[in-house]
């Protein structure tokens, strides 16, 4: 997959299969447009692209709301879409200039003249242009026009549920990484560098590696002992990540750290890459740190067991 962070280092195709979007999480609904667009482009010995925009555009257009936390990191999703077999990806620098670009000006210089648009795949109720005064409706209207033809997927139900970024944003911020993770159709993802803590966690027998991590725009799931799998070059390891200000020992910071089962290796400075795999209790205070100890030692056994079925 071929990355742009530039429309003007794009060339046009002569039959390019269009779509666009933030593409937070690359979650189910977003797969479904994903394998379309690559069905679409089998079909007509096309190429497959996708228009996404980067600071995500809720960030420009409501400056004043509270920092709206991402579902993945740019270098995430393009690893996702690289996955679901896209062949370019094309990054706009989302301003406020750009967001002024009304939709005829987005058809017409974006989708015909610079990338060469034979067909656009959008989701379910799919916007786009000032306002967002675009729509699937004007799009159908306009495209025969400009020689490219429109197809909307429909909304992707789970248990009767709309697949949504905010709706898996709100299922990590109460530690629901169930519904998430059915919701994403895989592990919730966060990495980061290893860095040097207190070693607290070496006092009571479960050492760990503290991360500070690669996006602090990137959503943390709620304070919690979760199940996780850990890469570390190349390798997958178990482990039990908490997240949390330690109230045992008056902690006052906010602390992401993970024991990773049967790894003894001092990795300060390295990144490792953690997979939600399931909540197993809620944060905590207790009162000393034996009674932590005899809790961690249950929390590892119910790791392992949650571990055990992936």
């Amino acid at each position: 997959m071929k990355i742009y962070h530039s429309l003007e280092d794009f060339s046009p195709l002569s039959f390019g299969v269009i779509t666009s979007g933030t593409f937070d999480g690359v979650h189910i609904g977003h797969q479904k447009i994903l394998s379309r667009l690559k069905e679409v482009a089998g079909k007509h010995s096309g190429e497959t692209v996708v228009i996404t925009f980067w600071p995500h555009p809720r960030t420009i257009l409501k400056p004043d709301e509270p920092g709206l936390k991402l579902l993945n990191t740019f270098e995430e999703k393009a690893d996702l879409l690289r996955e679901y077999g896209v062949q370019h990806l094309i990054r706009i620098p989302f301003t406020k200039e750009f967001s002024q670009l009304t939709s005829v000006d987005f058809i017409t210089q974006i989708l015909v003249n610079r990338i060469g648009t034979k067909k656009l795949v959008i989701g379910y109720d799919h916007r786009f242009g000032k306002n967002r005064e675009g729509s699937f409706e004007q799009l159908k209207l306009n495209g025969p026009a400009f020689g490219f033809d429109v197809e909307e997927i429909p909304r992707q139900d789970v248990d009767h549920v709309g697949v949504s970024s905010t709706k898996i944003r709100k299922a990590l911020e109460i530690g629901d990484i169930d519904t998430a993770n059915h919701f994403l159709g895989a592990p919730y993802p966060l990495s980061g560098r290893v860095i040097k803590g207190d070693k607290l966690g070496r006092v009571l027998g479960f050492p760990t590696a503290n991360i500070d991590l690669d996006s602090h725009d990137k959503l943390v799931p709620a304070d919690g002992i979760y199940a996780v799998t850990v890469r570390h070059e190349n390798t997958t390891f178990g482990g039990m990540l908490y997240i949390g200000n330690r109230p045992t020992v008056n902690g006052s910071k906010r602390s992401i750290e993970v024991n990773i089962f049967n790894f003894d290796k001092e990795i300060y400075g390295e990144t490792i890459n953690l997979s939600f795999q399931k909540l197993l209790r809620s944060d905590s205070r207790f009162s000393d740190l034996e009674s932590l100890k005899l809790q961690l030692e249950k929390d590892k056994v119910a790791a392992l067991l949650a571990l055990q079925s992936i």
